[in-house]
């Protein structure tokens, strides 16, 4: 039996049948919790050296079974401690629509009452950003268990340090949308069905834009289910992404990748794949097709 699936029926029993629980109760007792400590992995794919451990970041880290948002850990306004983002037009991002329940964290998305003008922008939907209070620094490893919305809109789990003017510097792990628009560019055609992850440094009055991608295409829809997105910052040169635990490919940014950087989670509209005029499934999707789930964020480092 796997550690990583042991671990979640102890956290999330509700996770599988009562009957088998009963069955597993005899063998789960003679195990402590921190058995299962460790990062998710399928076999031959940890990258950690010998003579090391992973050890959990808990300030970092979040199962998602209280009954709120823990504030000590993440931050869900969309201004304030130094960040100033409040979402890309048309899409606003809202607090209220930030919701931890039933063991996970949940960010839906929809139409607002009326339009809204801030910053000189016109506003039509909403969704939502989380962010990490602390920041993570190379050699930590980065993992999320994430599903997507079903709409037109991102679902996200990336890194991002604080404004620098020489060095701002963005990890996305994870980027996709639910639905591809019919008006989407061509190069984003296939989005909705992908693991694409950036190192992008970003364009400021001191540096010009710098950006390295890779992706793979998925036999499945992101919202389709559960996936673990995961990257480990290996070092100032060097990021290997991970997805449902297997190593998938490595970027090596072209400057020094050594500021420190806060979780993002950002649920947003895009350009390059806009709504419908008629709202798409940001109007017409159920409430759990309009909702981007989070069963689990983890951070480990190496001791």
């Amino acid at each position: 039996m796997h550690l990583n699936y042991l671990y979640l029926v102890l956290t999330k029993p509700s996770c599988m049948p009562l009957s088998c629980r009963f069955a597993l109760t005899s063998f789960i007792l003679g195990i402590t919790i921190q058995s299962f400590a460790q990062p998710f992995f399928i076999a031959n794919n940890d990258p950690k050296p010998i003579n090391k451990e992973w050890i959990l970041v808990e300030n970092m880290s979040d199962n998602f079974n209280q009954n709120s948002i823990n504030k000590e850990k993440w931050q869900t306004a969309s201004v304030g401690n130094d960040w100033n983002w409040i979402g890309r037009p048309p899409g606003l991002f809202l607090e209220e629509n930030i919701v931890v329940k039933d063991g996970f964290l949940n960010v839906t998305v929809g139409v607002l009452k009326k339009t809204i003008k801030k910053r000189g922008q016109k506003f039509k939907y909403y969704g939502g950003i989380i962010r990490s209070i602390h920041p993570g620094k190379p050699g930590m490893y980065f993992e999320a268990k994430m599903k997507a919305n079903a709409t037109e809109m991102s679902s996200t789990f990336w890194l991002m340090t604080k404004y620098n003017c020489e060095k701002k510097l963005e990890t996305d792990i994870q980027e996709c949308v639910g639905v591809v628009s019919k008006k989407a560019h061509d190069w984003s055609k296939e989005w909705d069905h992908i693991f694409h992850s950036n190192a992008i440094h970003r364009k400021t009055p001191c540096a010009d834009k710098k950006q390295l991608q890779d992706l793979v295409l998925l036999k499945e829809k992101n919202h389709s289910r559960f996936f673990v997105y995961a990257a480990w910052w290996k070092s100032p040169d060097e990021i290997q992404f991970f997805l449902d635990g297997k190593y998938t490919y490595s970027i090596k940014p072209e400057v020094d990748w050594d500021v420190p950087a806060y979780i993002q989670m950002a649920i947003e509209t895009y350009h390059w794949n806009p709504v419908p005029k008629n709202g798409g499934m940001v109007a017409k999707g159920t409430q759990e097709q309009r909702t981007t789930q989070y069963d689990w964020v983890r951070v480990w480092e190496l001791k």
